[in-house]
């Protein structure tokens, strides 16, 4: 039986083989699943055993475990936390389940991987935020999910901006765009329900187009302004309705406006009800020598423009991110090979493991996933009083304050 560290015990030695568990088996436990199962086959990482994938359903979960390379199956998350052979706890569960489970995990010396966002509430953030800092201490590692930062093109987009290429950076476009909920006979799910969601498109998307703003630009936000609407505020087939129709109590849309600390400013929109887009996530960052443009779903391409050219020779250029200079693809594909959003997740888990082999701190940390709930609970404070400007908790309209 685990149970919980003494913050004053040093740190254990590391597992010769890492033992991992994962927390869910729907789509983000198929996606981490496909990630555990094939990281090993192209990046050099110390030993793991995908030893157990949790579920409630019991038939179901041992089936997913089976198609997915897990060991066995289990239906109690508790229980599995307190196994000796167990290391590594990766929560693929919806937002609700999050807090209790990093927690509980975390106090028994697990290292863990959770899915985004952060959590349904921005008081569950905090404890999950402060439950890693203690753990960290005992050499325990945690990491929030943002699987986008590892898309090769969005990370060459970082370093590029770091290097100067675009100069002072002077305003960014994040839209991202889902048509899954356009149909108003879409039936009820969870994720529609403020109870198990926390909140729609502004904690399921948001969150994401608002962590590549900060990872893109190394910066923090100041104020926001933002605007959230639910479009269709009644679903069928919801079994609280008896299978009639149910209240959506989440939103459909959200739009914010994010002061900077550099003086940039940062334009997102978020919908999952914009017909014809299928999973756009597209970035524009403008700077006063040179502008990039992505979007996901050609995630291989990035469009760079160079202003310090001569104007006569001036225009965007496509570059295809596929080679081996790049980040993360000398271990794939030779040049032009294409890889797709799955390897988001590989590069996700490699760096993850390679963090907890080194002693090294993840990136992204629980507390840039506090940063981001932050910032999405100040969007909906300014929604809820008509878009009022809203400063974030330590910073000034200048920038952070001292010691933030």
């Amino acid at each position: 039986m685990t149970t919980p560290a003494d913050p004053t015990d040093p740190p254990a030695s590391p597992p010769t083989t890492l033992g991992v568990a994962a927390i869910g088996y729907a789509f983000m436990g198929k996606a981490h699943s496909n990630a555990w199962r094939n990281v090993a086959s192209f990046f050099d990482v110390p030993a793991f055993e995908q030893k157990v994938l949790v579920g409630r359903d019991a038939t179901a979960v041992a089936e997913a475990a089976a198609k997915y390379g897990w060991a066995e199956s289990a239906t109690d998350w508790r229980e599995v936390i307190d196994r000796d052979d167990i290391h590594i706890i990766d929560i693929c569960a919806p937002g609700w389940m999050h807090a209790e489970i990093a927690i509980a995990a975390l106090e028994a010396g697990k290292h863990v991987l959770v899915e985004k966002p952060l959590a349904n509430t921005l008081a569950e953030a905090e404890l999950m935020t402060a439950a890693a800092a203690k753990a960290r201490a005992r050499g325990v590692q945690s990491m929030i999910g943002f699987n986008y930062r590892r898309v090769p093109a969005l990370a060459l987009a970082r370093e590029l901006i770091a290097e100067g290429r675009l100069g002072t950076v002077r305003h960014v476009r994040a839209a991202y765009l889902q048509d899954w909920l356009a149909d108003d006979q879409s039936p009820m799910t969870w994720r529609l329900r403020k109870e198990t969601a926390g909140s729609g498109a502004l904690g399921d998307i948001a969150s994401h187009a608002i962590d590549q703003v900060l990872y893109l630009l190394g910066d923090q936000v100041t104020e926001v302004t933002g605007r959230l609407h639910t479009f269709v505020p009644q679903r069928p087939g919801g079994k609280a309705a008896g299978d009639g129709l149910e209240d959506v109590t989440v939103d459909d849309a959200a739009w914010a406006t994010l002061s900077l600390a550099s003086g940039a400013i940062a334009s997102v929109e978020v919908s999952r009800v914009a017909t014809g887009q299928k999973n756009s996530l597209k970035l524009e960052i403008y700077g006063d020598k040179g502008t990039i443009l992505f979007d996901l779903e050609n995630l291989n391409e990035l469009g760079f423009l160079d202003a310090t050219a001569p104007v006569r020779e001036q225009g965007f250029r496509r570059i295809l991110v596929n080679e081996p200079e790049h980040p993360y693809l000398a271990a794939w594909w030779p040049q032009g090979h294409i890889i797709g959003w799955e390897h988001t997740f590989t590069h996700q888990v490699r760096d993850f493991l390679t963090n907890i082999k080194d002693g090294t701190a993840p990136s992204p940390s629980f507390e840039d996933g506090l940063n981001v709930q932050h910032i999405l609970n100040a969007v909906e404070e300014s929604a809820a009083a008509k878009s009022a400007l809203i400063q974030l908790p330590g910073t000034t309209a200048a920038g952070p304050t001292e010691g933030a």
